[in-house]
């Protein structure tokens, strides 16, 4: 199922909801049948808002569309900052990039700092559960392995996660992945020198293995506005035989609360796409997802 497809079948659910993330705004309504541009809408009239830590110009943020000495080079890398989208070419309207995926109500950045896309790299780790001897659960009712992710809790709103984070400028994707999972599931900012070296090592050898790109492309999320949206890249690095991770230890850094081995199935409450994602994880690896067969 490609980016694009999954993004017009979401409807985009969560990035039509109010009030706007840390913030009293809520969004103009927006019905299922007027989501898309190729409706004609002529009283569309969607709520303005850039949230202030955004306007105050932190290095992650783009000036404002009006500032003259700003001219950003959309559909391409521009500089440093991948415009780009991994779906394709976006339309631009009265200088603004248009979200993809249709319409959310609002218009400005939010609390997103490029206008048009902003990348995200989520790693999904994986390792199959255990007993106490060492073999492989299976689920009593799907007869499938049971397969684990690491998850975090997020500050900012209390839902479980996959620990993803922003690409920075120029930074490759596969270096955002171990990077973030360093910091929010293993609080690599806070560790000595020494620790951060043994952290790197283990690192380096769970994210040099095989590797499955789950998903790239737009993601339905409550930060997306009609003129900035979150894309993001999924890929699942999994420690077949669980030794790599038994040499680190689970804690919770940087934007996390708490971080946990979480079972996966089809009862899981994520945030964002993050349950589709770690659904088509599943898939792939052949794990248990729903005690109904229907499912598939």
């Amino acid at each position: 199922m490609s980016g694009s497809n999954d993004a017009k079948e979401n409807s985009h659910n969560k990035a039509r909801t109010s009030p706007y993330p840390g913030s009293k705004v809520e969004r103009s309504q927006v019905p299922n049948e007027k989501v898309g541009w190729v409706v004609e809408w002529q009283d569309y009239n969607p709520v303005e808002y850039t949230a202030v830590s955004v306007l105050a110009g932190p290095r992650w943020a783009d000036p404002q569309i009006s500032e003259s000495s700003f001219s950003p080079k959309f559909n391409e890398k521009d500089g440093h900052v991948e415009r780009k989208s991994q779906n394709g070419l976006y339309e631009i309207e009265n200088g603004r990039p248009r979200n993809p995926a249709g319409r959310t109500g609002l218009v400005g950045r939010g609390l997103l700092g490029r206008w048009g896309p902003n990348h995200a790299a989520d790693p999904i780790i994986t390792r199959w559960k255990r007993d106490s001897s060492g073999n492989k659960i299976s689920h009593p009712v799907s007869g499938k392995n049971i397969l684990q992710f690491v998850a975090i809790k997020r500050k900012d709103c209390g839902e479980w996660a996959i620990p993803g984070g922003m690409v920075d400028p120029g930074e490759k994707i596969s270096a955002t992945l171990k990077r973030e999972f360093g910091e929010e599931a293993l609080n690599s900012l806070q560790k000595s020198s020494a620790e951060k070296r043994e952290i790197e090592e283990q690192l380096h050898k769970l994210f040099n293995q095989e590797q499955l790109v789950i998903y790239k492309g737009y993601v339905d999320d409550p930060r997306n506005t009609d003129n900035a949206w979150m894309e993001t890249e999924a890929v699942n690095y999994h420690d077949e035989t669980g030794e790599i991770m038994d040499n680190l230890n689970l804690e919770a850094g940087d934007d996390a609360g708490k971080v946990k081995w979480v079972d996966i199935s089809d009862k899981l409450k994520l945030y964002a796409s993050h349950s589709h994602f770690i659904k088509l994880v599943a898939e792939k690896r052949d794990a248990h997802w729903s005690e109904d067969s229907e499912t598939d």
